[in-house]
């Protein structure tokens, strides 16, 4: 049996909904399947304004502007993260100040960014890895304390919680990817802009319109629109709303399914013991993770190099994560790490991220825990 690290979701109403969508007289964005999504969002965060993206990459990108970073500003972000996290900044001209993460949860470690803050500091940015929130009270109130500008990276933090609030739901922004390796897919790629400020409403929609107040005129409040702020295009057609439509209507359904199987993973392997050599995932008692991901650690590089090979060897794709940032070429011009990397790379050289998607069989996951219980077992 081949199992895939990844399977786009489908529920089976995308069809239906993408060819009512072209057969609809609007296909650009904001129309009525784009609107409904949004208000969902809206509804279900409790944020005061949602707007769809054509990605992640462009609602972090919107983030940038509506937080005014600019040239001389630095930004506090984690080196463990995908690289949209930092170059939405540095288009900006903003330096990127990383820092440690913590071993349990690969989160940014809340205790070092205090130190990390300087005259220049604008905004902390943080990465909700796998789904499990950051420590997003204490972060919120050092940000209180400096007046910084707090946004929630929640790529994969769609339906996860911290203290029973929505990911997304506390910074000033947040973004999410609906990128085809999310929980929940817009056609492939998507994104999403949470506005928790008012302040920012207004600005958003500018910028999401290509800097025009073409928003405003299509509601009647102003007779023509044009060009008054900077902006790009950053709204998704009709047919990514569309798609994102048909999953949302399952969106609980999908979210029990993937618990179910990151669960079937965690009761498997710790039952055979293998916590004894690899290090499994974490979750605080007060956060709710969304099964996006079921990682582990080895002990070492050279051991998860082997351990790899020898699951890909059974058939099954696992696969490992991020390059710490602050390690990477573009690194030494944009960017500096504050303080010492004592996890970092340390635990990026170790995660191994296992088969994980929406319609993973039980026997497909028992599959993948026999295959890697054999390959710990020859380790040792």
């Amino acid at each position: 049996m081949k199992i895939p690290f990844n399977k786009p979701p489908r529920t089976g109403r995308e069809d239906a909904y993408v060819l009512q969508a072209m057969n609809a007289a609007k296909m650009s964005g904001d129309g009525p399947f784009g609107l409904r999504c949004q208000e969902w969002f809206e509804q279900r965060t409790g944020c005061t304004k949602a707007l769809l993206t054509p990605s992640c990459t462009h609602a972090l990108e919107m983030a940038a502007i509506l937080a005014d970073i600019g040239p001389g500003d630095e930004v506090i972000l984690p080196s463990y993260t995908f690289v949209s996290t930092a170059n939405a900044f540095a288009l900006r001209g903003a330096t990127c100040v990383f820092i440690d993460i913590r071993p349990d949860t690969l989160n940014m470690d809340e205790n070092l960014i205090e130190a990390a803050i300087t005259p220049s500091t604008k905004a902390i940015v943080t990465v909700h890895y796998a789904g499990v929130a950051c420590e997003m009270d204490a972060i919120m109130a050092i940000a209180h304390r400096h007046n910084l500008i707090v946004i929630e990276d929640a790529a994969q933090g769609m339906m996860a919680t911290y203290r029973d609030r929505p990911l997304g739901s506390i910074g000033h922004l947040a973004a999410f990817s609906f990128h085809e390796t999310k929980n929940y897919t817009s056609g492939g790629e998507g994104g999403l802009l949470l506005i928790n400020d008012q302040r920012f409403i207004k600005r958003a929609e500018i910028i999401r319109e290509k800097g025009t107040n073409r928003s405003q005129f299509f509601r009647g409040m102003v007779d023509k629109y044009t060009w008054v702020d900077v902006g790009s295009s950053y709204l998704p057609s009709e047919l990514q709303a569309a798609y994102l439509w048909a999953q949302l209507e399952c969106a609980d359904e999908m979210l029990q399914e993937r618990l179910g199987i990151w669960r079937q993973y965690d009761d498997g392997l710790r039952g055979k013991g293998l916590n004894r050599v690899l290090t499994m995932p974490a979750s605080p008692v007060h956060t709710r993770h969304n099964g996006h991901m079921y990682q582990l650690r080895c002990r070492n590089l050279d051991e998860r190099t082997k351990v790899l090979r020898m699951l890909g060897s059974a058939g099954v794709q696992a696969v490992f994560h991020y390059v710490p940032l602050h390690t990477a070429p573009a690194a030494q011009v944009y960017g500096r790490f504050h303080g010492t990397d004592q996890h970092t790379t340390a635990c990026s050289e170790q995660v191994i991220r296992l088969p994980m998607w929406y319609g993973l069989t039980e026997d497909a996951v028992a599959v993948v825990i026999r295959a890697l219980e054999q390959c710990v077992g020859r380790q040792d």
